[in-house]
């Protein structure tokens, strides 16, 4: 179908859709990685945590055993040392899940920032693209990620608990130490084993999304041809474009001829125009040169002009090669040029006496 988008998306698009903010990212991967991160700081910090809290519960308990009234100071004191407590015990972790959550954002979509995905969009508001969105193939498997997620949760809950059940009633005897410590264990078991799982539903996530965003930005060939008409021009302008570019080359070297010294000629195959001033060029420079008719016109133009023409199909074929239009003529031809330049210049000399 001539619509269908068959196509994959160019560099060009890529760039465009990165400029607009659409980059593609797995939210599965940031929240997975970002829930492990915190709470395996969280148990390596509980003992600290815990200080800290109880540290915390003894001095408001001495406080109000001690303390019949309280003012305006006392409480910005209470307070001042609350929020110490709380930064103790929950600032790293907060600060391990921001960085955690950036860098695997930031790991998918290149540290990519762009103000345009803040911008307003009526779309966004608009009941009708709601409603697609809700019943969209895009909105059905989120919500099969979040049954599966929920449906794994529950069964490695169930696995782990089964075993710790019996145990259970026996934590009211343990000391309290000891019954947080067995409750923060079977709650790390259920997270480490829940989150091998997890990691394996993301990295399908991360596969599923890079494939829907693939989709997403393929173009049908029309749109290729048009971005290729805009970025590199539309081939028959470009033909166009050369082609006067090539007629005016060939009118400025041909106006060019008649400043030459000698035409060398082969014998109407190629012709070269050769110009040499002793007083601003190192080495004489090929002022015009063209094969078939571009030849005989300049063979015509010269003879117009009474610029010297000679034969010599070795040296004519041999700087028609090696010497570009404008350039300087290589060491190499100095004998040959300079045997035909002396006989040119012995002609004028006879002419103007």
């Amino acid at each position: 179908m001539p619509g269908e988008k068959t196509e994959k998306a160019t560099p060009k698009r890529r760039q465009d859709e990165r400029k607009r903010g659409n980059v593609f990212k797995s939210e599965e991967v940031v929240i997975i990685f970002t829930m492990l991160a915190t709470f395996y700081v969280l148990k390596s910090m509980m003992p600290s945590i815990i200080r800290t809290m109880k540290e915390l519960i003894s001095h408001y308990v001495s406080l109000a055993a001690t303390t019949d009234e309280i003012g305006h100071t006392q409480l910005q004191s209470y307070l001042m040392y609350s929020l110490i407590a709380f930064a103790k015990s929950a600032l790293i972790p907060l600060l391990v899940c921001c960085a955690v959550a950036s860098i695997a954002t930031m790991f998918q979509t290149r540290g990519l920032f762009s103000s345009k995905g803040f911008a307003f969009k009526a779309e966004r508001i608009s009941m009708l693209k709601g409603f697609k969105r809700m019943f969209s193939m895009r909105a059905f498997v989120e919500l099969l990620k979040s049954i599966l997620k929920i449906a794994i949760l529950l069964y490695v809950i169930y696995t782990i608990l089964k075993n710790e059940i019996f145990v259970l009633p026996q934590m009211m005897d343990m000391s309290f130490n000891g019954a947080l410590s067995k409750t923060g264990t079977i709650i790390m078991q259920i997270i480490t084993k829940a989150g091998a799982i997890f990691v394996a539903v993301a990295a399908a996530d991360y596969l599923y999304q890079w494939k829907e965003y693939e989709k997403n930005l393929r173009m049908t060939k029309q749109e290729v041809k048009d971005e290729y008409k805009q970025t590199e021009g539309d081939p028959e302008v470009k033909g166009r474009i050369r082609q006067i570019q090539q007629e005016r080359a060939k009118q400025r070297m041909m106006q060019a001829v008649p400043t030459a010294d000698v035409v060398i000629r082969n014998p109407t195959h190629i012709a070269v125009a050769i110009k040499y001033n002793n007083e601003t060029d190192r080495a004489p420079v090929v002022v015009a040169k063209g094969v078939d008719s571009l030849a005989l016109r300049i063979v015509a133009v010269a003879e117009e002009n009474d610029i010297y023409v000679t034969e010599n199909k070795p040296l004519a074929r041999a700087l028609y090669d090696a010497v570009p239009l404008d350039a300087e003529v290589p060491e190499k031809f100095y004998r040959a040029l300079a045997e035909v330049l002396a006989y040119v210049y012995s002609l004028r000399k006879k002419d103007t006496e």
